[in-house]
């Protein structure tokens, strides 16, 4: 089988453990999150997948169209692109398609609420950092019981607080189990961000 988007996969060493999905942001790599996955989850699976567009030569997962306004229909193309890498990633590399945990990070973590927003089969759970809403056109599916984590930052210039509230808001009517966790800076991935990221992961997922 050839798949189709550009991919890094690593076999973990205990196949209980949720596959963990490693979706950059803007002008990442499939290996930009590795060590964040390695400190959520050090035995897990990991898949990191490169986006397919390119902006100004910077890979990302789908268009937009200015800062902060994605271009909605490839934004809903490349999700279901994405949901169907996931379905033959299954099947290459062996691991359970209902045991995924997707992280990702600004437009990697906008495709992954996009696919939750889709599927709710797509994702066991979803570690959110700075995310914006991806469509305000689709009715959420019921994602009763999915555990999201979202970091933001209270000063992000990118997503304001009320894109993020917004955001959690959609979660919580759809019934998915949240956790919001908040910084005081900016869009940066901060230390103490990654730590609660880790501190619900292993509440969550690590018996």
């Amino acid at each position: 089988m050839t798949l189709t988007l550009k991919h890094i996969f690593k076999q973990g060493s205990d196949p209980s453990q949720p596959l963990l999905l490693l979706l950059h942001g803007t002008g990442g790599t499939e290996n930009d999150l590795i060590p964040l996955a390695q400190r959520l989850a050090p035995t897990a699976s990991i898949l990191g997948v490169r986006g397919a567009v390119l902006e100004n030569g910077m890979p990302r997962f789908f268009r937009r169209l200015a800062e902060g306004v994605f271009d909605e229909p490839d934004l809903i193309a490349r999700t279901h692109e994405l949901n169907t890498f996931l379905d033959e990633a299954a099947v290459e590399y062996g691991f359970d398609r209902r045991n995924i945990v997707a992280v990702g990070y600004s437009n990697g973590a906008n495709i992954a609420a996009s696919l939750l927003f889709h599927d709710n089969q797509s994702l066991k759970g979803a570690v959110l950092h700075h995310a914006m809403v991806p469509l305000r056109s689709v009715t959420v599916p019921d994602l009763s019981g999915i555990p999201i984590f979202m970091g933001s930052g209270t000063n992000d210039p990118i997503i304001p607080r009320a894109e993020t509230e917004e955001l959690a808001k959609y979660f919580v009517d759809a019934q998915a189990n949240l956790h919001l966790h908040w910084e005081n800076y900016g869009h940066q991935l901060t230390a103490t961000e990654v730590e609660a990221a880790v501190q619900w992961y292993n509440q969550q997922f690590v018996s």
